[in-house]
């Protein structure tokens, strides 16, 4: 039966890719020399088909749906799903445009996949060697209190750091509640996405701006937004949360001993605090840059990968793998989010290209509608939820610096929009960086707390019961309510 299922969906994905072909763009290109990353990108970006996203949705809707049709087949083969969707988009793409294809490729894995993945991967293996020690009771309280300290440090450990430094505490202390899915839900809404609005340290999107000439401080505007929308998801979670403790209450286990809190494996915050700094110093020091395979590379943020890697070996050899054991450490998160976030990135590749287009690509009709602050605010936020935030935040930054000051070098422009339209990069912000809770592939953190929570025996929806389940009627009217007090126009 599983060879059944396995023909099937080769069968599948073959059809597509043959689908694909047969509707290749009628194009060539004369050589016209070496061109400037802007240029190819917008010159390509203006040719898309609108239809080049298939892959992408294609890619979105096997996470979506595999998991609970084909189980154990996505379980087993996930990786192999994701490359099947990256080879429909790549070999199509290829043959069509050639070397402009070829350079795309090579800009989204070098410059965003594999920094993206070395961040991930340091962060998750120095968070996952301390463990907090000792008994705790997961009542409504604590549970919030615990919210709200990852809420906190989200904005200075970056999403991935925080949740993979709290998600375990958290299961532990909730392990005889009988109903937590909420609990685990709503550590994605506000840890892993909402937490990280006040530094640039917290989410790519805002560390973007950051190197584009905004203030390392000036994301402080933010406090006020995030502060509404976290006390309301706030209170939610604990009216949600005391509801399910008095029904379960009767039938949580009395303790027989009480275990006094520890941390082991504290020694984890330095490599913590050296990836952190690494960040921090790619975005002030300015090193020049190499040529890779026509890709420009700078040297500072070589070298700040170089550091992350370096952080995270020490922490692996230094920590006791006992502590690692101790805090159910495996390795399946940051595997899962490698494979499926590889051919996402591929499969990103024609939607980005198209946003960057602006007015002249396939997607004109939404950017040239962009006009009030909560049209910045829903459609970066929107498109944050299934994209890249990072890139979609940059073409809406640049959206607004062409629409305000076009005349303006960038980094003049940048510092306009901060003192005169302020209320428009507040929009851009705080939808890049919010509505990453929208589904779990809008932060990569999402996913990676998700695993950790199945490997844990909680039973989590599914991509689309996320959604109807819990972000639909539990984010968007949050989302309302920013749009009312902060960006009515």
């Amino acid at each position: 039966m599983e060879n059944k299922k396995v023909v099937a969906v080769f069968l599948f994905f073959s059809f597509l890719l043959i689908l694909l072909l047969l509707f290749l763009p009628d194009v060539s290109f004369a050589t016209q020399g070496p061109k400037a990353e802007e240029e190819i990108t917008m010159h390509l970006g203006s040719r898309l088909p609108l239809w080049s996203i298939i892959p992408f949705i294609g890619i979105l809707l096997s996470i979506a749906l595999f998991p609970l049709l084909l189980p154990d087949f996505w379980h087993h083969h996930f990786g192999k799903v994701s490359a099947a969707w990256a080879l429909i988009l790549a070999i199509p793409f290829i043959i069509a445009f050639k070397g402009e294809a070829v350079h795309e490729i090579l800009h989204i894995y070098f410059i965003d996949y594999i920094p993206f993945i070395i961040l991930l991967w340091g962060l998750f293996t120095a968070a996952g060697g301390i463990f907090l020690k000792g008994t705790i009771k997961g009542t409504p309280a604590v549970n919030t209190l615990m919210l709200i300290i990852g809420t906190i440090l989200a904005s200075w450990m970056g999403t991935t750091g925080a949740s993979m430094l709290l998600i375990r505490p958290v299961l532990r202390a909730n392990k005889y509640r009988k109903r937590k899915v909420h609990i685990v839900v709503f550590f994605i809404f506000l840890v892993s996405n909402i937490g990280c609005s006040l530094t640039p340290l917290g989410d790519p999107p805002l560390f973007l701006g950051f190197l584009h000439g905004v203030h390392f401080f000036w994301t402080f505007h933010l406090i006020p937004h995030m502060g509404v929308i976290s006390i309301f998801l706030l209170f939610i979670f604990f009216l949600l949360d005391l509801i399910y403790y008095k029904k379960e209450k009767e039938n949580i286990p009395k303790e027989v001993q009480k275990e006094p809190i520890k941390i082991e494996g504290l020694y984890n915050i330095l490599f913590l605090g050296g990836i952190i700094g690494a960040v921090l110093m790619s975005g002030v020091w300015k090193a020049g840059k190499i040529n890779l395979l026509g890709v420009q590379l700078y040297i500072q943020n070589i070298v700040r990968d170089l550091i992350i890697v370096v952080m995270g070996l020490l922490s692996w050899y230094v920590t006791p793998k006992r502590v690692r054991e101790d805090n159910a450490f495996t390795w399946f998160p940051i595997k899962e989010v490698a494979y499926l976030f590889a051919g996402i990135f591929m499969t990103i590749v024609p939607a980005l290209a198209i946003l960057r287009a602006g007015s002249q690509g396939s997607l004109a009709f939404i950017i040239n509608n962009v006009k009030e602050p909560f049209h910045y605010f829903w459609i970066t936020g929107g498109l944050s939820s299934f994209l890249d935030n990072a890139p979609t935040y940059l073409t809406f930054l640049n959206t607004a610096l062409g629409k305000f000051f076009p005349s303006m070098e960038e980094l003049d422009a940048v510092h306009a929009l901060m003192a005169h339209k302020t209320v428009f990069l507040e929009a851009i912000s705080a939808g890049a960086v919010f509505m990453g809770a929208n589904t779990y592939i809008g932060n990569a953190p999402n996913f990676m707390v998700r695993s950790i929570a199945e490997e844990n025996g909680v039973v989590m929806p599914s991509f689309f019961g996320y959604m109807l389940k819990y972000s639909i009627p539990i984010l968007i009217p949050s989302f309302i309510l920013v749009t009312l007090v902060f960006f009515r126009g």
